[in-house]
């Protein structure tokens, strides 16, 4: 196995890699809408969290030689499923046809404050 580590994606804020490579197989952490450089949740918006939050994974599969094209399966995250909508119109601009296998799943609350938290399993 080979961690992938890169300055265009937020650090980890725990006891765990940006993501794995294993084999042909890609495993990206839960990337949440911070700004890589300053560290700063990047808008209360929940389109503009997801856009950032899916430019952190894309930057992460990059530094592993991939890209969200290559996504087979992601896990999307929201504090409320009001904004499932919201997060599906952005989400369906950075995925590609045919789309990834998918879980949503309403969590009452992430590491930090944030609507949106995105991890995916990617191939090289």
């Amino acid at each position: 196995m080979e961690e992938i580590q890169t300055d265009n994606a937020p650090a980890a804020i725990g006891p765990y890699s940006q993501g794995m490579i294993d084999g042909d197989q890609i495993f990206v952490s839960g990337q949440g809408p911070v700004d890589p450089q300053t560290g700063d949740i990047v808008s209360e918006d929940i389109k503009e969290q997801t856009a950032r939050t899916l430019e952190n994974v894309e930057a992460v599969l990059e530094a592993a030689d991939s890209s969200l094209e290559n996504v087979v399966k992601a896990t999307v995250f929201v504090t409320d499923m009001a904004n499932y909508a919201a997060i599906n119109e952005v989400y369906a601009e950075y995925m590609s046809d045919p789309f990834p296998a998918r879980s949503a799943v309403e969590v009452a609350a992430l590491p930090i404050d944030i609507g949106v938290e995105i991890e995916v399993i990617a191939t090289r």
